[in-house]
């Protein structure tokens, strides 16, 4: 069973500015819970429970919010407000939270290594908070979490797009082992437009494995100067295997303003006050 979920968290979220100026992107709120709060929620929901988070300077509110706030709590003790904490509380209670920093912002696949130390040899799960998922049958890295013990490999969540938005992720092609299901056989990060192998994008949920370490160690640089993930992964399904699954719910990108927004309507008005 896989117990680990790492939390790339070092961004400075640019897109977002003023607000992210002094707070970290990832406790923006969508409707009353920061997005990194739902993502851990994810990772629980698939049996996971040590989060190992990647952070930089000016992130320490999310170090905080998973811990206890004894003035807070001293403060509404006894109140109906009490019950605003009770989601936040069970996980301060039974989830392990660990950190580290990214000290230069060298991309997804540096960050990623930051992890290694945290992580240790055992496959492991990734989350980027920025995606905001909601899945059938437990949560998205639940289903990737049960692909896992068929496969043993790592497995990469991807969705269609229109074909006209693919460069704007990465995107792989592959081999369809069943409709939802796909063995990879090439990746690449932002594609020129026109070039797209395909339109199956890849979004911020992971199972890796550990051998991934040593697969980003020695990954050149690669789009934007930036050490990729894309292209470790790539160099592990040439040498060895990785899987590439549709999965089923909803995803928003709250990275950018607009999904953010419709995130946060679709949270409104169907979970919050349930």
């Amino acid at each position: 069973m896989i117990k680990k979920c790492l939390f790339p968290v070092a961004g400075y979220g640019t897109r977002f500015l003023p607000a992210t100026k002094s707070m970290p992107k990832e406790m923006l709120p969508i409707v009353n819970k920061p997005l990194v709060q739902y993502g851990v929620e994810e990772a629980v929901a698939a049996n996971m429970t040590d989060m190992a988070f990647i952070t930089g300077r000016g992130k320490r509110a999310i170090a905080d919010h998973f811990d206890i706030s004894y003035e807070l709590e001293n403060e509404i003790a006894g109140t109906s407000k009490e019950a605003y904490l009770k989601e936040i509380r069970h996980l301060v209670d039974n989830v392990n939270c660990t950190y580290t920093r990214q000290k230069k912002m060298m991309g997804l696949g540096h960050a990623v290594l930051c992890g290694e130390t945290l992580i240790g040899q055992e496959p492991f799960g990734v989350v980027l908070a920025d995606d905001l998922c909601f899945g059938d049958d437990g949560g998205v890295l639940a289903q990737m979490a049960k692909l896992y013990q068929q496969f043993r490999c790592s497995i990469i969540a991807v969705m269609e797009v229109p074909k006209e938005e693919a460069h704007k992720y990465g995107v792989i092609e592959g081999e369809a082992l069943r409709d939802d299901l796909f063995r990879v056989t090439s990746m690449v990060e932002k594609p020129p437009q026109g070039e797209e192998p395909s339109n199956l994008a890849v979004i911020g949920r992971y199972i890796l494995t550990p051998d991934i370490f040593s697969l980003i160690r020695d990954t050149k640089p690669g789009k934007n100067g930036e050490i990729q993930l894309t292209d470790a992964l790539l160099t592990q399904a040439q040498n060895g295997c990785v899987m590439a699954y549709k999965f089923k719910g909803k995803r928003f990108d709250c990275g950018s303003v607009e999904g953010f927004v419709e995130a946060t309507n679709y949270c409104f008005e169907n979970l919050y006050g349930k």
